[in-house]
């Protein structure tokens, strides 16, 4: 029987323990904020499972998740007489936490079922869900994304034939994915890809053509799912990229065999140690070619940004985990006669962690929102979700390294130790600046989205729209305009000119600019619903000064400036629209 927080909290440790407490109902920001983006009834119809997840989450879900952290899976070659099996034995933690993300919660299948939801909906499950456990969202991300890549690319049989698997909820029938496509000499230069591609002869009896894969890949999630996703070279093809295509890779073939490939070893990782990661070697493995030759690099991006996406959805949700264990901390924990929270310095600490923590679900929430018109044709929402989605990728993942940081700092000595949940999710932070591509392998894409497609053009367009309609006071929409295009035009001149060495600097800018933008959005249509709450328009005042405008580094704060608004915020609390302003930046 677990004991309640506010009883831990008073015990004679002062070690206020978390456990237990909803992650969904102890975020005050969170529900209001998914109602003004999917509207009053699509809300009402998910509320109940989302605040079942937070309790879950906090409670069930986070047991099995350190202790899946705590024993990582293994790999069987061979049986007891010999023979081979390729098997990776995972920790019936996992399968349990598999169970809930796949079959209960449907997060892999979600968005490819009859009547999907809004993808806001899984994403938000997401965010409640990695709260608990990071490393298995990989494998849930690639099969979501594999599925969306296959259905966009494949060929009608191949989709008649693996999207029901995919697609499924049943545990013992549902397929998982991967994606193949590192090796040790073609990181993040994939031009340099060497795994070969051969052609049968024959088509098969139902006429899909099928070829063969050999290389090695050097860093493979999820190393024993049911398909993945594999960049090779075809033989003949041109060098560099325009002779790469996309093969689908089945574990297990039509007759029940398994396919040519082998998992020579499991990676022993800093992080997400609960989901298998292998080295492959593909010999002679049996393939599905997706699209076209010589496209194989563009048909996958698509199935990288939307794992980006994910990525960003995932730093958003640590970050929130973080701070939701400092607040806790801070609010129950005494030291010298007071509260953690009553302290001004400790204020300031947390505030600092809350600002990235709610840029980063402000953009992925819009993003989302952003997605379904894109995919049905809107050109400025699919060149906005072009450009936001390496950004919310690039800044988000590093922004979760500091907070998760900085929560353990909150926590002090005992978040040190492997029994608490601050050290893993520092560990798992780290994973999301190099999966998908380093930060600047991503800024540069940044860069290329504002240049070559015109995604820059169309993401002014689509936040001076917002900012015009928003009815804020003119003060703050003046300032929030103001700080966009200059951001807008630092990206723009280091895109132009080819300035690689600047080019974090401007997507930095642009991404607290943009973030800024849309949560004062976001604070008018929350209260536009009745709850005059304007939190989130102090916080994107507090974004501009901290993030974006000229400091002194020698100036110090006024004493007493700003108290009430700063306590208010760290305390969750809604903030009316004159408090709010209190902390508009003088200009």
């Amino acid at each position: 029987m677990s004991v309640s927080p506010a009883a831990q909290a008073s015990g004679a440790s002062n070690i206020p323990d978390s456990r237990g407490i909803n992650f969904f109902s102890s975020d005050p920001g969170l529900a209001p904020l998914l109602r003004s983006y999917l509207g009053d009834t699509a809300f009402a119809a998910i509320e109940s499972q989302l605040a079942t997840l937070g309790q879950r989450a906090s409670d069930e879900l986070d047991t099995l998740a350190l202790s899946a952290d705590h024993h990582p899976p293994t790999l069987q070659h061979r049986t007891r007489r010999g023979e081979a099996i390729q098997h990776i034995d995972k920790h019936p933690d996992y399968v349990a936490l598999e169970r809930v993300a796949y079959a209960e919660l449907g997060l892999a299948a979600m968005s490819h079922r009859e009547h999907a939801p809004a993808p806001l909906v899984k994403y938000a499950l997401t965010y409640l869900f990695v709260q608990a456990e990071f490393g298995l969202c990989c494998p849930v991300s690639m099969t979501d994304s594999l599925t969306r890549t296959l259905r966009k690319f494949g060929t009608p049989d191949l989709v008649a034939r693996y999207l029901p698997m995919l697609a499924s909820q049943d545990f013992d029938t549902l397929f998982q994915g991967a994606m193949f496509m590192t090796e040790q000499a073609a990181g993040s230069d994939v031009a340099r890809i060497a795994t070969r591609a051969v052609p049968e002869p024959d088509a098969n009896a139902n006429g899909t053509q099928s070829w063969r894969l050999y290389g090695d890949k050097w860093f493979c999630s999820n190393a024993d799912a049911d398909l993945a996703m594999v960049l090779a070279r075809v033989d003949g093809a041109p060098a560099g990229i325009k002779g790469l295509a996309l093969f689908l890779l089945p574990k297990t073939l039509p007759d029940g065999t398994r396919n040519a490939y082998r998992i020579v070893r499991l990676k022993d990782k800093l992080g997400s140690r609960s989901m298998a990661s292998g080295e492959i070697v593909l010999d002679g493995a049996q393939a599905y070619l997706i699209g076209e030759v010589g496209r194989g690099f563009h048909q996958m991006a698509d199935m990288i940004n939307m794992s980006r996406l994910s990525n960003g959805v995932r730093a958003a949700g640590l970050m929130r985990r973080a701070l939701t264990e400092a607040l806790h901390v801070a609010r129950h924990r005494e030291a010298f006669g007071r509260k953690l929270i009553d302290m001004p310095l400790m204020q300031r600490q947390l505030l600092k962690m809350m600002l990235p923590a709610e840029q980063a679900r402000t953009l992925f929430m819009r993003i989302a929102t952003l997605l379904p018109r894109a995919d049905q044709g809107d050109e400025l929402a699919a060149k906005c979700v072009r450009i936001l989605t390496p950004l919310i990728k690039f800044r988000a993942c590093r922004d979760a390294r500091r907070v998760t940081g900085d929560a353990m700092e909150v926590r002090g000595g005992v978040g040190y130790i492997e029994e608490w949940s601050d050290a893993r999710l520092v560990r798992d932070a780290h994973l999301g600046s190099i999966w998908e591509g380093t930060s600047n392998i991503v800024a540069l894409d940044v860069a290329r989205a504002a240049k070559r497609e015109g995604a820059l053009d169309a993401l002014g367009r689509h936040v001076r729209a917002e900012l015009a309609e928003a009815g804020l006071p003119e003060a703050s929409t003046s300032l929030l305009r103001a700080a966009f295009e200059r951001a807008a035009a630092a990206l723009e001149s280091v895109a132009e000119c080819g300035r690689d060495e600047s080019v974090r600097q401007a997507a930095s800018a642009l991404y607290h600019a943009t973030a800024a933008a849309f949560m004062a959005c976001e604070a008018a249509q929350i209260s536009r619903g009745g709850a005059q709450d304007y939190r989130r328009l102090a916080l994107a005042h507090l974004i501009v000064q901290h993030k974006l405008l000229p400091r002194d580094p020698l100036a110090l704060d006024d004493r007493d400036a700003h108290a009430t608004q700063r306590r208010a915020l760290v305390d969750e609390q809604p903030l009316p629209l004159a408090d709010a302003m209190q902390l508009l930046p003088a200009q």
